[in-house]
């Protein structure tokens, strides 16, 4: 096996773009983050919505993925995905989930983590069906995490939910895709700083408030 940068150990960045206290953010880590993610999104980061979300089955290895934050509501942060998927099954066997955002173009990330919980219906049905339709019969035509033959299955079958479908918009929310939120139990900020001496500001939640506390790097 060969990789081309020869020193891999030698990659590095200083940063030096901002800084991060205690007297910079907010008591309530829910809008530092809507802060941040709104400087992220001025500042053209791409997709600064994307967020790793990591989760663990019943006996099994942790597992993480890139998913799409689509909300961000007073009480957590909202996306959706197909149920029956290997996180769908892994978080209805363990609700606990954790997820991770990096804006590079800002050297900042966020760590949150927390409980895991179905969005009402009703909200999955609004976005399933705000969706571009050709996203609405990809989601019924994918078995995701399902082990397919070849590409040509999932063509075909879109193809013919395609042709169902050709005359109507409305393509009714399968029972197995939809909403999920995560309520924050603990969440981190990290702002890189030079020398590696980062910024770390975390919040933990202690009943029904919560607690701010400094991290070294």
């Amino acid at each position: 096996m060969a990789i081309e940068h020869k020193d891999i150990a030698a990659i590095r960045q200083d940063y030096a773009l901002g800084n991060l206290s205690e007297s910079d953010v907010s008591n309530d880590p829910l809008v530092q983050f809507e802060k941040w993610f709104n400087e992220a999104v001025h500042s053209e980061v791409l997709e600064p919505n994307a967020m790793i979300l990591s989760t663990v089955g019943d006996m099994s290895l942790p597992s993480s993925r890139v998913v799409l934050l689509k909300d961000l509501k007073d009480n957590g942060f909202s996306f959706f995905t197909n149920f029956n998927s290997r996180k769908g099954t892994e978080m209805n066997a363990n609700p606990h989930v954790a997820t991770l955002f990096f804006w590079p173009e800002l050297q900042r990330q966020v760590r949150i983590e927390g409980l895991i919980e179905k969005l009402p219906e009703e909200d999955s049905d609004e976005y399933f069906q705000s969706r571009p339709k050709g996203s609405r019969l990809g989601a019924i035509a994918s078995p995701q995490s399902e082990t397919i033959p070849n590409r040509s299955f999932l063509e075909e079958r879109v193809a013919n939910l395609a042709h169902e479908f050709e005359n109507q918009e409305l393509v009714p929310r399968p029972e197995f895709w939809g909403g999920y939120l995560i309520k924050p139990l603990y969440i981190e900020f990290w702002q890189g700083r030079s020398s590696r001496l980062h910024d770390r500001i975390a919040f933990q939640k202690v009943s029904d408030s919560w607690k701010i506390v400094r991290l070294a790097p």
